[in-house]
């Protein structure tokens, strides 16, 4: 496929399958948004509503001033969805349980939120790292970054601990009951487990734009 030789697409599925994913939402974005109109249609309809409920439930939490966030988090919560589902078909590799997908949306997370905090207080940006009190800024500061880069790790291992073990658990039933009766049961379970994954990575990643848009204390 592409030139590419077999092996090296085993071995770097997950960057064939992000492609996939990402080619679907374009070209689903470009579909529904085609010809917009007044009065949508089916899938302007659909895609409004997507779209409408992440950013009524974002500017819950950040308030109306993180309406222009939109764009990156609906981005997130949409990618790691796509990603989550396409382990529910036989035949394809959620890129969301390899560990290289899943740290890349942390480290643009991770990035973002301190853009963000740049652009929001400057050179004030510091104060969020040094605490409250003078003397304890050395300790404050070493606990922050070391908190700030924790998320790193958080965001990406939990993603990827989850999507992988429900892609063993998927490979176990097959093996015990039969490649047509094993998804039956629990394929409910995998729509609901990828929803959660992208709705808790997509809420931490609100929260931690919205606590770079704050004031230190």
């Amino acid at each position: 496929m592409f030139g590419v030789s077999s092996q090296t697409a085993f071995d770097y599925k997950h960057v064939f399958y992000t492609w996939f994913a990402m080619a679907l939402m374009l070209g689903f974005g470009f579909v529904a948004t085609r010809g917009l109109k007044l009065v949508p249609g089916k899938g302007q309809n659909f895609l409004e509503l997507i779209v409408g409920g992440i950013e009524d439930f974002m500017v819950s939490v950040t308030g109306e001033e993180g309406r222009w966030l939109l764009p990156i988090t609906a981005t997130v919560f949409i990618y790691i969805l796509v990603c989550n589902l396409m382990g529910l078909f036989p035949g394809f590799f959620p890129p969301t349980a390899d560990i290289n997908t899943t740290a890349s949306c942390a480290v643009t997370v991770f990035a973002v939120t301190h853009i963000i905090g740049i652009k929001y207080h400057g050179i004030k940006y510091i104060k969020h790292f040094t605490g409250p009190v003078a003397a304890l800024i050395p300790l404050f500061l070493v606990l922050e970054i070391i908190g700030h880069c924790a998320r790193v790790l958080s965001l990406s291992f939990r993603l990827f601990g989850n999507m992988m073990g429900h892609e063993l658990v998927l490979g176990i039933l097959f093996m015990l009951a039969g490649a047509f009766f094993a998804p039956l049961p629990i394929m409910a379970l995998g729509v609901f487990v990828s929803l959660v994954q992208a709705f808790v990575f997509f809420l931490l990643s609100t929260i931690y734009f919205a606590g770079s848009m704050e004031h230190a204390h």
